[in-house]
C-alpha cells in the first residue's frame, strides 16, 4: 500500500488547486448571470434564472502562472485583491518584533504563568468566548492574525502546544462565523440580498452559536488537558523542539524572572491598547486593513520609544518581525489566486447555476439541507462571506418561496454552510496564514479539527431541519 511520507507544503497545495481550477476552465462551460443594481447593497447582484452560456475563456499557462500575482492585485485594472491583508500581516509582524525587543512580552508572559499556575486551562473558554463574540458581532477574521504571535508563547509556557493556541483563536472566531447573529459582513449582507430583515431567524443562529461554542470549548480543553499531562500526546510532539526554539527561545521563566521595569509596563499598556483600538475601529468606525496597518505601524514606533529602544534597534526589530511573517503574507495572496482563475475563466456563475438546478422543486427539509451543502461547496471556492452572500443569495433565496421555506432560514443555512467549511478549506487565507504563523502542518490541523467539523455538520443539519418545520 502506497504511503505518503510527507504531506505537501501549504504553497504546494495552493499551487495545485490553482492548476486544478485552471483545468476546469477547459472542462466546464463558461457562463454568466445577468446582474442588476441592488440599491440596498450598493452593488450588482445576479438575477435568478438569467444564467446563460458565453464564449469560453480557458486559462492558459501564463494566466495560471500569473494567478498568484493577480491574487494580490489585478495587474490590468489595478483592483485590490489580497495585497491589503498581506501588508497588514507584515505590519503586525513588525509591531510584534518591536514589542518583543523591549522584553515586555517575555517578562509579562512569565508573570501571567506564575499568577495562573494550576489554572491555565481556564484561559481557553474565556478567550474562545471573546473571539466568538468578535466573530458573531462584526465578522472577526483577518484581524485575528494579530493575536497568534501573542498567544502561542503564552499557551506554550502553560505546557500546552501551539495547536491549542491556534484552536482558541481560530475555532473561537470560526464558531462566531458559524453562528453569525449580527455580523455585518455576512448575516446583514446576506439578509439584504435575500430581501429579509437580518434579525429574522436570529434565534436559530443563537442556538447554533451557543451549542457549537460549548462543544468547541470542551473539545479544545479535552485536548489541552491531555497535552498538559503528557506532552507526547500532542499531535505535533515531533515538532516540539522547533516550536520551543522559535517561540520560547530566551524567554524568562518563574525561576529567573526579572521584575517588569516601568518602561516595560508602559509598553504592555500600549500593547493592550493597540488591540482595543483595533477592535473599536473595526466594529464602530468601519476600519479595514489600511487603517489597522497604520495603527500597528504607529503603535509599534510608540512602543519602541516608550521601551527606550535605540533607532537602529527599533528599525531592525520591525524589519525582522515583518520578515518572520513574510511566508504568511504570501500565502494570503496565493490562496486568492484560486478565485482569480475561476472568475477569469467565467466558471463561478456556472457552478452557481448547477446549484440553482439542484435545489429546485425540493421539499422544505430537503431544500434547506441542500442549500446548506451547496453553500459549503461554494464557500470552498469563494471563501468570503460578503462575496459569496452577494453571489448566491439572490439566486437561492427566491427559490425558498417555492419550497415553503422562509428566506431567513436560507440566510442561516448560508452562514452555517460557509462557517463550517472555513474550518478546513485551504483556499481560506486566514486559516492557512494562522497555521503558517504557528508552524503547524495543514494535514495535522485536519486530523485535529475533523471530528469537531463533523459535529458541526450534524448540528447544523438538525437545527435547519427543525427550522424548516416551524
Amino acid at each position: 500500500m502506497l504511503k505518503i511520507k510527507k504531506f505537501p507544503n501549504t504553497f504546494t497545495i495552493l499551487f495545485f488547486l490553482i492548476a486544478m481550477f485552471a483545468m476546469l476552465t477547459y472542462m466546464l462551460p463558461a457562463g454568466k448571470y445577468i446582474r442588476e443594481m441592488n440599491p440596498q447593497l450598493g452593488r450588482e447582484v445576479p438575477v435568478p434564472g438569467s444564467y446563460h452560456v458565453i464564449d469560453s475563456s480557458p486559462q492558459g499557462l501564463f494566466d495560471t502562472l500569473m494567478a498568484p500575482i493577480s491574487g494580490f492585485y489585478d495587474p490590468v485594472s489595478g483592483v485590490i485583491g489580497a495585497i491589503d491583508v498581506s501588508l497588514f500581516v507584515l505590519m503586525v509582524g513588525g509591531f510584534l518584533g518591536i514589542v518583543t525587543k523591549t522584553g515586555a512580552i517575555d517578562t509579562g508572559i512569565a508573570r501571567i504563568m506564575v499568577l495562573l499556575k494550576g489554572r491555565e486551562i481556564y484561559m481557553i473558554p474565556i478567550l474562545m468566548v471573546l473571539f466568538a463574540l468578535g466573530g458573531t458581532s462584526y465578522g472577526m477574521a483577518e484581524e485575528s492574525l494579530a493575536f497568534y504571535g501573542l498567544l502561542i508563547p503564552i499557551f506554550m509556557t502553560a505546557r500546552f502546544d501551539p495547536l491549542v493556541a491556534v484552536s482558541v483563536i481560530f475555532i473561537g472566531t470560526g464558531i462566531g462565523t458559524l453562528g453569525s447573529t449580527i455580523n455585518p459582513f455576512g448575516t446583514v449582507i446576506a439578509s439584504n440580498a435575500a430581501s429579509v430583515d437580518f434579525i429574522s431567524g436570529i434565534e436559530l443562529r443563537f442556538v447554533i452559536l451557543a451549542v457549537a461554542l460549548f462543544v468547541g470549548c470542551a473539545y479544545v480543553m479535552h485536548y489541552a488537558r491531555k497535552v498538559q499531562r503528557d506532552p507526547n500526546a500532542s499531535l505535533i510532539a515531533h515538532l516540539r523542539k522547533d516550536h520551543e526554539a522559535h517561540f520560547l527561545a530566551g524567554k524568562p521563566t518563574g525561576d529567573n524572572l526579572a521584575p517588569l521595569t516601568l518602561a516595560q509596563k508602559g509598553v504592555l499598556v500600549l500593547f493592550i491598547l493597540t488591540f482595543a483600538i483595533m477592535i473599536y475601529g473595526v466594529s464602530v468606525q468601519g476600519w479595514w486593513m489600511a487603517e489597522m496597518a497604520t495603527l500597528f505601524i504607529f503603535m509599534g514606533i510608540l512602543c519602541g520609544l516608550v521601551g527606550r529602544l535605540k533607532e537602529d534597534e527599533l528599525i531592525n526589530s520591525f524589519v525582522a518581525g515583518a520578515a518572520d511573517l513574510i511566508g504568511v503574507a504570501l500565502i494570503v495572496g496565493v490562496a486568492r489566486g484560486i478565485v482569480v482563475v475561476m472568475e477569469a475563466g467565467n466558471i463561478t456563475d456556472t457552478i452557481l447555476s448547477y446549484a440553482e438546478t439542484l435545489v429546485a422543486g425540493k421539499s422544505s427539509i430537503l431544500f434547506i439541507n441542500t442549500v446548506y451543502w451547496i453553500e459549503m461547496l461554494l464557500s470552498f471556492i469563494v471563501p468570503s462571506t460578503s462575496g459569496l452572500a452577494v453571489m448566491s443569495m439572490p439566486i437561492l433565496a427566491p427559490l425558498s418561496d417555492f419550497a415553503n421555506t422562509g428566506r431567513d432560514l436560507v440566510v442561516t443555512a448560508f452562514m452555517s454552510g460557509i462557517g463550517t467549511v472555513l474550518f478546513i478549506t485551504p483556499t481560506y487565507g486566514v486559516l492557512m496564514g494562522g497555521l503558517a504563523i504557528a508552524k503547524i502542518p495543514y494535514i495535522t490541523w485536519l486530523k485535529f479539527i475533523g471530528p469537531l467539523v463533523a459535529f458541526f455538520v450534524v448540528l447544523n443539519g438538525i437545527v435547519l431541519s427543525i427550522g424548516a418545520t416551524l
